[in-house]
């Protein structure tokens, strides 16, 4: 319905195009993310007139340019509703998304969103193997190696992990950034929300977050498991994933690998082989344990990454909604669409002024590199330091920073000005830009006049009813409901210390 104004939207093709979709008859095409508007233009507008119907096939998160030409204007808005306002969440995602963040805020103090990043295909994209251990590192080198192979990565595939580290180029560390958030004055009993359907490296790594701040929660704690699986709906079950012990070597095969063993003379032959049991295989990555080749994912193991969509669009409206944000990992530089940067972009068209930190991982990690052998007791000059870091990153200078490495791919984590407009009594402010000459804020173009007599109607509107909920709330007020108000602000200013600028 909201673009009802905009574009014709159709649930299904007529029943004389259904049959020649079925013979592929109509032409497809795969633009790339940088495809040009020219693209659309000479390309695909001619066979969508002759054929009537085109396929396009959407990958990297998207099919335009960043910045378009102001010629296109219009079409950049249409985006902008497009992902501001059309595309949304089912409505009982909403609902429970929303109930979560009341519940967060029942206690009547603010709450920080976490998004770690620590994603296995990210890790390996970026060479982070070596930051982890044991398993992990070699679950990472598995992956490089399979997208080195597709043609994803151009490079080779042991590279050296703390290196890129220091370049910025892998994820704070759920123990860096609960550091971080202490040194700029958090106290230990705020309530962080740990966001991310799932966390690489499991709940090892956020042993010494959770040890610094332990209200840390996560959707499993919000939520209990009905309304989880009420979101879900209906499964059909399926076959059980039956543990089977190796078939048991021939004494033949045994003599032959004795045979074969190397020259003599030879140590001792090593034991035997022991069966590896059921309860020694942890999650998905048991097959390493046995195998060189990762198998192919499971029914289960589908329907999980299937469930793992709509835990991160219940994090994705928690995180919109924070008091406070801090990624562990954005801007990559891969040019994929990341959680974080998604979230940045909402919050910043939503709210402008919200407290979303934006930290350059590079002097993160030259912070730390200092104080390594002193982490937990770091001096007090290295405290001042990231203080002034982050509080930096919250000023213009991390929003400037932000716009220069997220606008060339995509303008969805940072919709300024594109998506904003200013109204006829505000003068127009002055514009900035970076050093390639793209405008990073101001000159905003004026609304158009259906947006203000729009925006005029509703606060109409919302004076009406809050004047109505003030008449409700003053015959329904009682003393219990004033004790109840008293005590909420008391614990509110029992809270104000969480301010970190304090």
């Amino acid at each position: 319905m909201l673009l009802k104004n905009d574009v014709n939207i159709v649930k299904s093709l007529p029943e004389y195009l259904k049959a020649a979709r079925r013979r592929s008859e109509f032409p497809t095409f795969k633009p790339k993310n940088s495809a040009s508007p020219n693209f659309y233009v000479k390309e695909v507008l001619p066979n969508l007139r002759k054929a009537k119907v085109v396929g396009l096939i959407v990958t990297g998160g998207g099919c335009l340019k960043s910045i378009l030409p102001p010629s296109m204007s219009e079409f950049q808005r249409l985006r902008c509703r497009v992902a501001f306002h059309a595309l949304q969440f089912r409505p009982e995602i909403q609902i429970l998304g929303l109930r979560m963040v009341e519940r967060l805020r029942a206690s009547g103090q603010p709450f920080l969103a976490y998004h770690p990043g620590l994603v296995r295909d990210t890790l390996a994209y970026h060479g982070c193997a070596e930051l982890f251990q044991d398993v992990h590192t070699e679950l990472i080198q598995y992956r490089r190696a399979q997208l080195i192979k597709q043609g994803i990565i151009n490079d080779e595939l042991s590279v050296d992990s703390h290196s890129r580290r220091e370049n910025g180029s892998c994820p704070l560390m759920p123990e860096e950034v609960g550091l971080l958030l202490r040194a700029m004055g958090y106290p230990s009993k705020t309530i962080i929300y740990l966001a991310g359907s799932k966390t690489f490296g499991g709940q090892r790594l956020l042993i010494p977050l959770r040890a610094l701040f332990g209200n840390l929660v996560d959707r499993t704690t919000l939520c209990s498991k009905t309304e989880l699986s009420d979101l879900v709906g209906p499964e059909a079950p399926l076959p059980a994933d039956i543990f089977r012990l190796p078939l048991p070597k021939r004494e033949q095969q045994l003599i032959d690998q004795w045979k074969k063993a190397g020259p003599r003379p030879r140590p001792l032959p090593p034991p035997p082989d022991r069966p590896i049991y059921q309860h020694e295989k942890e999650g998905w990555y048991a097959w390493i344990l046995e195998k060189d080749k990762e198998p192919d994912p499971s029914p289960m193991e589908h329907r999980m990454q299937a469930h793992r969509l709509i835990w991160d669009a219940l994090d994705y409206i928690v995180s919109v909604e924070a008091d406070a944000l801090f990624p562990g990992f954005n801007n990559d530089g891969s040019g994929w669409p990341d959680f974080s940067g998604l979230v940045i972009g909402q919050r910043l068209y939503e709210r402008a002024s919200s407290r979303t930190y934006r930290p350059d991982r590079k002097t993160i990690a030259a912070l730390f590199n200092i104080t390594r052998d002193e982490m937990y007791h770091p001096k007090r000059d290295w405290m001042l330091s990231v203080k002034e870091h982050l509080n930096r990153s919250l000023s213009e200078d991390g929003f400037f920073r932000q716009s220069l490495l997220s606008k060339p791919n995509s303008f969805l984590s940072h919709p300024l000005p594109e998506c904003s407009c200013r109204i006829p009594s505000v003068e127009t402010t002055k514009q900035i830009k970076g050093k390639d000459g793209r405008i990073v804020f101001g000159g905003e173009e004026e609304c158009p006049k259906w947006m203000e007599l729009a925006r005029a109607e509703g606060a109409r509107n919302d004076d009406m009813e809050s004047a109505e909920d003030d008449n409700d709330t003053v015959e329904q007020l009682e003393p219990d409901a004033v004790d109840a108000t008293s005590s909420l602000t008391s614990l509110i200013d029992h809270d104000e210390e969480w301010d970190p600028n304090d």
